[in-house]
């Protein structure tokens, strides 16, 4: 007798956000249903389980290594995670029971705790010695990118043929062959730099005036996600932000719906970011206000100035009483911090505009309790 029963649920397989209208003729969002998916609930395993704490690719430096690249090949594995065969002394372990008996996997399945992990190791594995050189994975999801048509074609064939070697099974559906641009992770990227995903912004556009807090967390999730690529987000969505404590009063004001407006805006005029070339020294621009403190990472190439990075931070009760001196310094310590994957180990170049800071900065004989004494 299998200790290890779980029990089987089918939910509805949603699709991306769309806007329609209900039956008052109100503009509502909701997400389409492109199928059912069956679902075990695995919760009893999963607590019983040690956790693998093997670590997904960072979003930002994936794209940054992608982007800037004349061609791409985008390529997708074939089933996910049943790709991944369980040993026979644990297949007992994904036992579920419906109407027809009880079944056990034995093939990786979702809802293990484990399963992203192992399968982003295994990827990793495979094309371990590839990833620095040709190719970026994300769990199942394979980018190809080179610096001519001829090194991409060169680089896909060696990908394939690693497949191959293998056993590895893509969908031949869903890939882009020798392609000048294409959306990875909710992102654009392509020889001009890293962009907005237009079709993920256009839908944003068509949300409806928020009547709930439910509604305000939701675009500003979305919204959130591309806030690298606008500058002081945090200032424009502050009025929005207040509406998610539970103190305050829902009430969706003209001053909410003017910044609402202003967030939509900035998506729709978010620039392209560039990707660090780290053969040049990276250059911070610093500035704090009553209530926020902002950074800009860029790089100044043939004296043009690229933006890498938009940071922007409110200060707590405590920082907003802070002197002005201690608020321009608090801005270029939390610039530091947000961009340290950067700048350590790199020249870095601050600007600020606050003319006592670049003479405590400045004075060749400074002591450091000097600087303490500002922070």
């Amino acid at each position: 007798m299998c200790t290890w029963i779980s029990p089987v649920h089918c939910i509805p397989k949603k699709g991306g956000i769309t806007v329609i209208k209900n039956d008052k003729e109100e503009l509502i969002t909701t997400r389409t249903i492109v199928g059912h998916r069956m679902c075990i609930d695995y919760r009893k395993l999963n607590s019983a389980s040690r956790k693998d704490h093997f670590p997904l690719p960072f979003i930002d430096q994936m794209l940054e290594r992608l982007a800037n690249h004349p061609f791409y090949c985008f390529l997708d594995g074939s089933s996910g995670f049943f790709q991944i065969p369980i040993h026979p002394n644990d297949q007992e372990k994904t036992t579920f029971t419906c109407p027809y008996g009880t079944f056990a996997y034995r093939r990786m399945p979702f809802g293990l705790c484990n399963a992203p992990t192992t399968f982003q190791r295994c990827m990793t594995s495979i094309f371990s010695d590839l990833i620095e050189e040709m190719v970026k994975v994300f769990m199942d999801d394979f980018s190809v990118y080179g610096a001519s048509f001829s090194s991409c074609l060169s680089n896909l064939c060696r990908v394939l043929q690693r497949c191959e070697e293998t056993n590895l099974v893509l969908n031949w559906e869903k890939g882009h062959f020798m392609v000048q641009e294409g959306i990875v992770l909710g992102h654009k990227i392509s020889e001009k730099g890293i962009e907005l995903d237009r079709a993920k912004v256009d839908v944003m556009l068509q949300l409806p005036v928020p009547k709930i807090v439910k509604d305000i967390r939701s675009f500003l999730g979305h919204a959130g996600f591309y806030r690298k690529f606008i500058k002081d987000f945090s200032k424009i969505a502050r009025p929005l932000t207040r509406l998610l404590c539970k103190e305050i009063d829902f009430k969706f004001d003209e001053e909410c719906h003017k910044y609402w407006t202003l967030l939509k805006d900035a998506l729709v005029s978010a620039p392209i970011v560039q990707a660090p070339n780290w053969d040049y020294p990276f250059e911070i621009m610093c500035d704090a206000s009553d209530y926020a403190v902002r950074a800009v990472l860029g790089q100044k190439i043939d004296k043009k100035l690229n933006v890498i990075y938009y940071a922007r931070k409110n200060m707590d009760d405590a920082q907003c009483k802070y002197a002005t001196t201690e608020k321009e310094l608090l801005a270029v310590v939390f610039a530091f911090e947000k961009f340290r994957s950067y700048v350590v180990g790199s020249e870095v170049i601050v600007h600020t505009d606050h003319a006592a800071l670049r003479h405590i900065f400045a004075k060749k004989d400074r002591k450091p309790r000097l600087l303490m004494a500002y922070w």
